[in-house]
């Protein structure tokens, strides 16, 4: 266990951090602040000694290392807050020293380009946002590093773009979850507007569901989980769903509300507050407890 250099808080006062790892032995905190100035820290070491690291921009780079992070920043006005931001741009958290620089060929996205912070398990890189022309829908990936990018449209069922989309690659296919309601029914939480599947490696796309006013699934926690042939899983709000043929039908599963994401070790999905599982191909998962208190047994 290694002590965090975050200030001890009074029960009274309300916390904002992020933890960023950058490879063995390294990682970033990220102290949201609130009513403090934002401090940010950086280990080396496996968390025995922090840093504190300038949190500004410095510079630009050409390629990604393998276990840096991808992260957004405003770029007009600079320094806005998320809300009053007009543009933004991709930068990259170093893993040798923890500062944010540029990255130097980000595709064009629009204004607000959304990157996947970790690289997937076949080594590429994707960003996500607005194709220039259309303004639909599009994503992009990068199989050098981030030197050169592949850009794509998504077939999305509307004219207007969703909200959001975001990516996870598989070992059949790639799956696209383009975020944002569709047609008049019952409010969701995160509402999920369509699941795009490429057989490609995200060269080409087919819409593979398209959510209505009824009918399951209807919102996603986190990303898809892909699995082998064509198995694939969606989180959402009240239940979780599984198809086997590449999306295009659902049925429920006894349990699958988790919240899904992909770290540098696998698919991480969280269920219940402590309760974590990982994955390497979607299918097989290993349980964990994490920061559970007393009370949590």
């Amino acid at each position: 266990m290694r002590r965090s250099p975050l200030p001890e808080l009074r029960p009274s006062e309300g916390a904002s951090a992020n933890l960023l790892a950058l490879g063995p032995g390294r990682a970033l905190i990220e102290d949201g602040g609130g009513d403090r100035p934002e401090r940010t820290w950086f280990t080396r070491d496996g968390g025995r000694s922090w840093h504190v690291v300038d949190r500004r921009t410095v510079g630009e780079v050409a390629e990604i290392p393998a276990d840096a992070v991808l992260a957004t920043e405003c770029a007009a006005p600079a320094g806005a807050l998320p809300d009053a931001c007009l543009r933004e741009r991709v930068v990259v958290v170093s893993p040798q020293d923890g500062r944010r620089r540029t990255l130097a060929g980000a595709p064009p996205l629009g204004a607000h380009p959304l990157p996947a912070a970790h690289r997937e398990p076949d080594g590429s890189w994707w960003v996500t946002g607005k194709d220039p022309l259309s303004g639909q829908s599009a994503v992009a990936f990068s199989r050098d590093g981030g030197r050169g990018w592949t850009v794509s449209r998504l077939p999305s069922p509307m004219d207007r773009p969703g909200r959001y989309v975001v990516v996870a690659v598989g070992q059949a296919a790639v799956y696209a979850a383009e975020m944002g309601e569709v047609v008049p029914g019952e409010p969701v939480k995160n509402p999920m507007r369509a699941l795009h599947r490429s057989p490609d490696g995200g060269r080409t796309w087919q819409r593979v569901w398209t959510t209505g006013p009824t009918g399951e699934p209807r919102s996603l926690l986190g990303v898809p989980v892909p699995g082998p042939a064509g198995r694939v899983e969606i989180g959402g709000e009240l239940s979780g769903y599984g198809s086997v043929d590449g999306g295009r039908t659902f049925a429920g599963l006894r349990d699958g509300t988790h919240y899904t994401r992909r770290t540098p070790l696998g698919l991480l999905r969280e269920g219940s507050r402590c309760e974590y599982e990982l994955s390497a191909d979607g299918v097989r998962w290993s349980e964990f407890r994490l920061a559970c208190g007393r009370d949590s047994s």
